[in-house]
């Protein structure tokens, strides 16, 4: 699909695939979150825009998710498509079947694929032998989809990107404080992560974003210092401490590594007055799940990187940016499928 950016400059991604931010540019980026804007408004206006009736997108889900899924289902029906969900137990994917045999056929049937998973080099060998746009629903290192969304919601309460603050407080080394720091950088942001030194993003990622950040103006701060670090903050983020798929074994370090880094209402008065709190859920924030329950008992803990205080306060937005999951995804179909 062909649309104007908000600079006012055409854009065509059609037949891209959608792997990391770092594959596109400012422009491009800001072109997606303005068709995820203008599909928000029609959806809320019940404007239809099945324009892709005819068309199936297959879903390949080796971590599970609520939000993930159920955002690419219902965007496909909202363009007019079907959906297949194959979860670990519906796909010999990389079991029975390799990565590329299984490219080439799903890319055979389905005019697009979505992959949620593990190491980044599926994604992108699914790309590479598909044939059709691969969109990448979270792998290890990066969560695309997820920035779309969280930067559609700081544009919703600011009013813009261009000199913001977000500040990351956690584990920075993985798929969020990745991909915050790209997003960050590729729109003129101003990113801290926030964390002890060995939590802290790669140093060739932080070097790739500091080129980024000299196109856009943005700037990038590593600190193990919370209350410099999230002092005059426009965006406090955070996600779980440990992420699916990895061992058991990690919990205990984790929480004391990073219960100095939790989101607090000190955190948040220690940021601008008008600073929002965003997670890309699920959150730890009290003891209503069989986890939170398991390492509450554990280690005497009724919260984790949030506490529930903050977690339903008015500054927290977790469920405007949950719902701009779905708007975003939407988007990121309709221009790489193209009309």
């Amino acid at each position: 699909m062909e649309f104007k950016t908000t600079r006012q400059k055409k854009t065509e991604l059609k037949g891209r695939n959608f792997l990391t931010l770092k594959d596109f540019t400012p422009d491009e980026i800001g072109g997606l979150l303005e068709l995820a804007a203008e599909l928000k408004e029609k959806k809320k206006k019940g404007v239809p825009v099945d324009i892709h009736r005819g068309k199936n997108v297959a879903l390949i889900f080796e971590k599970t998710s609520t939000r993930t899924r159920c955002s690419f289902e219902v965007a496909a029906h909202d363009l007019g498509m079907g959906s297949t969900y194959l979860d670990p137990k519906s796909s010999q994917i990389g079991k029975k079947e390799s990565i590329e045999d299984t490219a080439r056929v799903l890319g055979s049937m389905y005019e697009g694929i979505e992959y949620r998973g593990y190491g980044q080099e599926i994604v992108e060998e699914l790309a590479k032998f598909a044939g059709v746009p691969v969109w990448n629903g979270l792998t290890n290192e990066y969560h695309p989809t997820q920035m779309l969304a969280d930067m559609l919601t700081i544009q919703e309460n600011f009013g813009k990107l261009k000199g913001i603050r977000l500040v990351y407080l956690g584990d920075a080394r993985y798929n969020m404080g990745n991909s915050y720091m790209i997003a960050c950088a590729k729109m003129g942001m101003d990113f801290v992560a926030c964390a002890p030194k060995k939590y802290f993003p790669s140093p060739e990622l932080v070097e790739e974003c500091m080129e980024y950040a000299k196109q856009s103006g943005a700037t990038i701060t590593l600190t193990e210092d919370v209350e410099v670090g999230t002092r005059d903050a426009d965006v406090i983020c955070t996600d779980v401490w440990v992420s699916m798929g990895e061992p058991d074994a990690v919990w205990e370090e984790r929480i004391r590594d990073l219960t100095p880094y939790r989101v607090t209402k000190k955190i948040m008065e220690n940021a601008k007055d008008t600073a929002i709190f965003l997670h890309c859920l699920p959150s730890f924030h009290d003891l209503k799940t069989e986890i939170g329950k398991e390492m509450g008992e554990r280690f005497g803990l009724t919260e984790m990187e949030v506490t529930d205080e903050v977690f339903r306060s008015s500054q927290s937005k977790v469920f405007q940016e949950a719902e701009n999951r779905m708007h975003t995804i939407k988007a990121v179909m309709m221009a790489t499928l193209g009309e």
